[in-house]
């Protein structure tokens, strides 16, 4: 599979807005998009995007529709992956400390108790 880490800023935007969605048409990936290019310009960078292999495209009528070659739960692991050894020297621990001292709200038993349950089925399954 391609590396996402090469890709620019607004192809990882254009990713984003594709895998939010799961598929998507030029206009919509363009209205999903930070201060959007014209559309001439979107699908160029779609064209690009789909010879790096990141892309699969189907014509539906008049409509190109487009989306991600890899699948979401897989490209969301690599980027947890790639962000955990980046940002937090792989440390899951520390990463979801983090994460959970700059939530506005608390945690709520519901989401304490899947998290125990959680760390318990790792625990048990040897990982």
């Amino acid at each position: 599979m391609p590396d996402p880490t090469e890709l620019s800023r607004r192809e990882r935007q254009i990713m984003d807005a594709i895998y939010a969605m799961g598929e998507a048409t030029v206009l919509q990936i363009q209205q999903g998009l930070p201060d959007p290019p014209t559309s001439m310009a979107v699908r160029r960078m779609l064209h690009i995007l789909e010879e790096k292999g990141h892309l699969k495209r189907r014509q539906e009528g008049r409509e190109v529709i487009y989306a991600p070659r890899e699948a979401k739960g897989k490209a969301g692991t690599s980027a947890l992956r790639r962000v955990l050894d980046t940002f937090f020297g792989g440390s899951l621990e520390e990463a979801l400390a983090a994460h959970l001292h700059s939530r506005k709200d608390a945690v709520s038993a519901d989401e304490r108790k899947r998290l125990l349950k959680l760390i318990e089925q790792t625990r048990h399954e040897g990982r």
